[in-house]
């Protein structure tokens, strides 16, 4: 699991964000609101986090945050391309500068051939797109606790990046 203190990690992150007058939306799968509600749990969120859409079912992701249909199809909902654009669509559905989406199998079992624990995390800024993949092991708790941090910790490396002027394309 991430080694993190989601305190300072959230606080970072709504600093860069505010510093560079940028607005941030969350697209959620398995955290399911989680990403959202540490960032608004820092004093100030308000002037960053314009929202969030939960997207736990594949018609959430494709109705609401505009993923390809025809990719989940082909590829199943845990998959780079889709966090990537559900990034994409939490930054245009809540109008926002910056979006950051999870999606992954947060157990008990497998989920379209994915193992418990497969989690990508993607974030799309005005210069720059992350995109992560990975393996975490523990409880259902700790895989999204996990998940969560992890999108925390993405969006403050785009978020310093988009502030350097790196774009941070390809991953």
């Amino acid at each position: 699991m991430p080694d993190c203190d989601c305190a300072t990690a959230n606080g970072k992150a709504i600093a860069l964000a505010r510093e560079q007058g940028l607005t941030v939306a969350t697209g959620e799968s398995l955290t399911a609101g989680m990403v959202a509600a540490t960032l608004a749990s820092v004093p100030g969120a308000s002037a960053v986090l314009r929202g969030g859409v939960v997207s736990y079912h594949g018609d959430v992701k494709t109705s609401l945050l505009g993923v390809d249909p025809e990719l989940i199809r082909r590829v199943g909902a845990v998959d780079p391309e889709v966090a990537g654009q559900m990034a994409q669509g939490a930054r245009d559905a809540c109008g926002a500068d910056v979006g950051v989406a999870t999606t992954g199998v947060a157990g008990p079992e497998p989920h379209e051939g994915k193992d418990v624990g497969t989690v990508v995390v993607a974030v799309v800024a005005l210069s720059v797109r992350l995109v992560r993949e990975y393996r975490f092991e523990g409880t259902r708790a700790q895989i999204r606790e996990a998940s969560c941090e992890a999108a925390v910790k993405l969006l403050t490396e785009a978020l310093e990046r988009e502030r350097e002027g790196t774009n941070g394309v390809p991953q």
